[in-house]
């Protein structure tokens, strides 16, 4: 088969937020192998703190400190980067001294002076789109990190609220951002969920492999997963995540959807 023409297309992948080193090593280790059979970048990425639970009771991760420390040890064994969310200027600053790109959650996109501090850190940052935005509005994000010193940032779309309840991708969205000079990733998971008012975000994960094949063949530069060995037990986002035995299937088939539009 020849050389892919999309040698740098990136994953980022991993579990929601950080469970057991046995479950991280083994979602990061299966999706590593799979891009590097592929030809394609691989990033690690799980939360130290889901900030924006739902409910007060729900599980948040390791915390911090914690966090980063097993960040790093698996930053280390795996031999990739890692990302991680940041939720503050002083979480940027430490943050960065462990992995290799911050991420700002979408419900946080437009704060400036967040946004500024994850730049003067020099890493990378991805920007998770938020539910709100429009593909035009990405500009002033992206702005912001660039007048901040970042050079190097991506926004990933992850649908837009649709009424009270769900999301919807509108496809144009990643051909209206990328003719704009942004570099965009795809979130098909958060994608799929569906906002609701109870203690816990639904989510339908069948439609997972459709939004990541149609996104593919819109035009992206990555795609973001949240997988997991066993959703139904997973600490964060168990309605959306895909299952770690579904992924080398899809992702050969987002490989040849590549190939057909390159």
């Amino acid at each position: 088969m020849p050389k892919n023409p999309r040698a740098k297309f990136l994953l980022i992948g991993g579990p929601c937020v950080l469970e057991s080193r046995k479950t991280s090593l083994l979602i990061g280790k299966t999706l590593r192998d799979l891009c590097q059979t592929l030809g394609w970048d691989y990033i690690f990425k799980a939360s130290y703190d889901k900030a924006n639970r739902t409910s007060i009771s729900s599980p948040r991760g390791p915390g911090f400190r914690k966090g980063l420390r097993e960040l790093a040890a698996i930053r280390k064994l795996l031999k990739v980067p890692v990302l991680t969310d940041i939720h503050s200027p002083e979480e940027a600053r430490q943050a960065a001294k462990v992995v290799d790109i911050l991420q700002i959650p979408a419900f946080l996109c437009r704060q400036t002076d967040l946004l500024l501090a994850a730049a003067k850190t020099r890493k990378a940052v991805n920007v998770k789109k938020g539910q709100f935005l429009t593909p035009e509005s990405v500009d002033a994000v992206m702005e912001k990190l660039k007048k901040g010193g970042c050079r190097n940032a991506w926004v990933t779309e992850r649908g837009t609220t649709f009424g009270q309840g769900d999301l919807v991708v509108d496809m144009r969205g990643l051909v209206t951002m990328r003719n704009r000079g942004h570099r965009v990733i795809f979130d098909a998971t958060h994608s799929v969920q569906r906002p609701t008012g109870g203690k816990v975000t639904s989510g339908d994960r069948r439609f997972i492999p459709a939004l990541a094949r149609a996104a593919a063949a819109a035009g992206i530069d990555g795609l973001f997963l949240e997988v997991h060995p066993n959703p139904a037990k997973a600490l964060s986002d168990r309605a959306s995540m895909l299952p770690l035995t579904q992924a080398e299937k899809l992702l050969r088939q987002i490989n040849r959807i590549l190939y057909a539009v390159a």
